[in-house]
């Protein structure tokens, strides 16, 4: 009968010894499946830079950026963008600090500058259309609307992401599960901050210097 007894108990920690590595071999997965990912992505922005630099002069005989951006106005986007990479930095370390309640409060701050982001570049492109100088008008605003463009659904996806996020959080609190999720979105978010430092400095910079 003991032997029995100890050998069901092995068996029992065997089984979840297994699922425990089993856990943990899907979350190496899932977050190697998230750098790939992110690489597939710096390929997408690259070609679009570099599509876009070579469009930059072909104007059409229409306006060029200089007489079409205001610089005031992209710098306070990027303000914005900028802060909501701190208030999500701050929401990780709520997470690490088990603040269940101050990561949905930062995750809260992080989509209402992301949504800011977001509303000031529909009316950037809005205007711009409205004065004439839509995507169709030459190759550079081609370039232009789809380089910024792209940036701007990744940026609305990731706030998708984040309203998911925080009633995940809310739900089911600051499991294993949703720590990884977090962790990824992180990655995600940060990285469309820096390829905005890029747009800024290749696209909107470069036309007043």
């Amino acid at each position: 009968m003991t032997s029995v007894s100890t050998y069901q108990a092995r068996d029992h920690h065997d089984v979840h010894g297994y699922d425990h590595d089993h856990a943990h071999d899907s979350g190496t997965r899932t977050t190697l499946g998230f750098w790939i990912y992110l690489m597939s992505d710096c390929l997408i922005f690259a070609t679009l830079f570099a599509t876009f630099g070579v469009l930059a002069n072909a104007t059409a005989g229409g306006p060029a950026g200089r007489q079409l951006f205001e610089l005031p106005y992209v710098l306070g986007e990027t303000l914005l963008l900028l802060a909501s990479s701190f208030t999500f930095g701050m929401a990780m370390l709520s997470m690490h600090a088990n603040g269940r309640s101050s990561v949905i409060r930062w995750l809260a701050a992080t989509f209402a500058l992301g949504a800011g982001f977001i509303g000031m570049e529909v009316f950037e492109f809005a205007k711009l259309v409205g004065d004439g100088a839509g995507p169709s008008t030459s190759a550079f605003l081609s370039g232009y609307f789809t380089l910024v463009g792209t940036h701007g659904l990744h940026v609305t996806s990731g706030l998708l992401w984040i309203a998911v996020m925080m009633h995940q959080v809310g739900k089911f609190g600051l499991t294993p599960v949703t720590q990884r999720r977090l962790a990824c979105l992180s990655l995600f978010w940060h990285f469309l901050d820096l390829v905005w430092i890029c747009v800024f400095s290749l696209v909107y910079l470069r036309e007043f210097l």
